[in-house]
């Protein structure tokens, strides 16, 4: 009995030797492993010592850029007038034409100052029978145009408000590629959107008009949609840095890309619209054309990054100044020119008479002029007779021989032709010009006042030659 008794206890006094070696063991060991595998995420401590602001998303704040733009973007809603096809009505009677269909489209713009003064896209409000304006506080108004410009896009119109709230201009030759900006405006009829990006490119030409728009444009992947058009594009200070006017798309709603007219060139256009009641463009006087890396070797040279000067026109700054063919404009002022666009989005901030500086690479030598820019026929100022002595030439009405002979009682004669285009074409001095742009002509007048109403676009002139021929000739009408 007494060996059972001393088994037992040797048994207790062994398990409770194990017993506490484990609890000893297991209280000190700050590492379990297991063998077992396990489908739970891994936790570990998170870090909240936050980088400087000007390099990470997370610490930018978009809010005070959204509130100080939301309540000046507007809504824009356009009710127009179809126009009716006359020689469909004639044959098939009234209505068949088409015409007098009540069509409404809507867009976006910008209050630009407190008496309600709002810049938009040309395309927004063109052919507008009435421009109804929405506030962002539901407030409406009825605008008045007050000019545009097809050429840029851009349009300047007015409503009857004081102390509104505005946005003012940043300077968007400063923006940088990679910098955050805000879209906002009434993409869908949804007022008051805000969509965020960030800067992809700038001097984009995208070829949406075939040559006839300066298109020089900032890209951005801030969404923007159908009604967007005319709204504004921000920094994250809430300052204008262009107009939203296209996206690229195959479907007709946003898909990455989005343009935007650049601040700088939107300001001068109004700018213009409300000194001088239209677009004063000023022009270097040269031919150009955008370096390649086949162009640079079929020139002998290593710049492939530039705008060429194919040819120096007569009467044009860029000849005074110096500047010669086959120099290779690199810079105007302190802006880099890698290619057309960027030349032309500069000199679409400049007004004929200004003075640039202008940096070119001659025989790979760099070289600097100061050029005087002037408008398309090389002057400060546009004269009376400027458009149809320069774009046709010295024009007389027609003698009574002339109109006996041609039993016709209107046309101008060609006294001498200055148009290289008309004389290249076969047009010689004594032939008669008919009509421009559809409009039969009597007087020197007509010819200027269709070509002045014709700027920024393409006219079709009927001429008459000796021989009782009529032949049709286009020609381009600058700004």
């Amino acid at each position: 009995m007494k060996k059972i008794v001393s088994l037992v206890f040797a048994s207790l006094l062994g398990g409770v030797i194990a017993l506490g070696a484990y609890v000893f063991v297991l209280s000190n060991n700050e590492n379990i492993y297991s063998n077992k595998s396990s489908n739970e995420p891994k936790i570990v401590q998170a870090n909240y010592n936050i980088p400087s602001s000007s390099y990470i998303a997370e610490a930018t704040d978009f809010t005070k850029a959204a509130e100080a733009t939301v309540h000046a973007v507007v809504h824009v809603k356009n009710t127009s007038v179809s126009k009716s096809n006359p020689l469909a009505e004639f044959f098939y009677g009234e209505g068949a034409g088409g015409g007098g269909r009540t069509t409404v489209g809507t867009g976006s713009g910008v209050i630009i100052s407190p008496d309600g003064y709002i810049i938009t896209n040309n395309h927004v409000i063109n052919g507008a029978k009435e421009l109804q304006i929405t506030l962002n506080d539901q407030k409406s108004y009825v605008a008045e145009v007050i000019g545009s410009d097809p050429s840029t896009d851009i349009a300047l119109i007015k409503i009857d408000a004081e102390d509104l709230p505005f946005v003012s201009f940043a300077n968007s030759d400063n923006v940088k590629v990679g910098e955050w900006v805000l879209a906002v405006g009434n993409p869908f009829n949804l007022t008051s959107t805000v969509t965020a990006g960030i800067v992809s490119a700038k001097a984009r030409n995208i070829n949406i008009s075939g040559g006839k728009m300066v298109e020089s444009f900032i890209q951005t992947d801030a969404a923007v949609n159908p009604g967007n058009s005319g709204g504004a594009l921000v920094n994250v200070r809430g300052e204008l840095v262009g107009i939203n006017t296209a996206i690229s798309s195959q479907t007709g709603s946003y898909v990455g890309y989005s343009f935007a007219v650049p601040s700088n060139i939107a300001k001068k256009v109004i700018e213009d619209l409300m000194e001088y009641g239209d677009v004063r463009t000023a022009y270097l006087g040269i031919q150009s054309a955008e370096l390649n890396g086949e162009l640079a070797k079929e020139l002998n040279i290593n710049q492939t990054q530039g705008v060429l000067v194919a040819g120096v026109t007569e009467s044009g700054g860029a000849i005074k100044a110096g500047l010669e063919k086959n120099d290779i404009i690199i810079q105007m002022d302190n802006i880099k020119i890698n290619k057309f666009s960027d030349l032309k989005g500069f000199l679409s901030t400049k007004r004929p008479g200004n003075k640039v500086k202008v940096t070119v690479l001659r025989d790979n030598e760099e070289k600097q002029f100061e050029v005087k820019l002037g408008n398309q026929f090389g002057k400060e100022t546009i004269d009376e007779l400027d458009f149809s002595k320069n774009l046709l030439g010295s024009l007389k009405k027609i003698s009574k021989k002339d109109a006996t002979k041609f039993r016709i009682n209107y046309g101008l004669q060609l006294e001498r032709v200055r148009s290289a285009n008309l004389r290249k074409n076969g047009v010689k001095d004594g032939d008669i010009i008919l009509n421009i742009a559809d409009t039969k002509i009597y007087e020197v007048q007509d010819a200027e006042d269709i070509l002045r109403q014709h700027k920024g676009e393409q006219v079709i002139v009927q001429v008459l030659n000796d021989e009782g021929y009529v032949e049709y000739y286009r020609i381009a009408v600058g700004n």
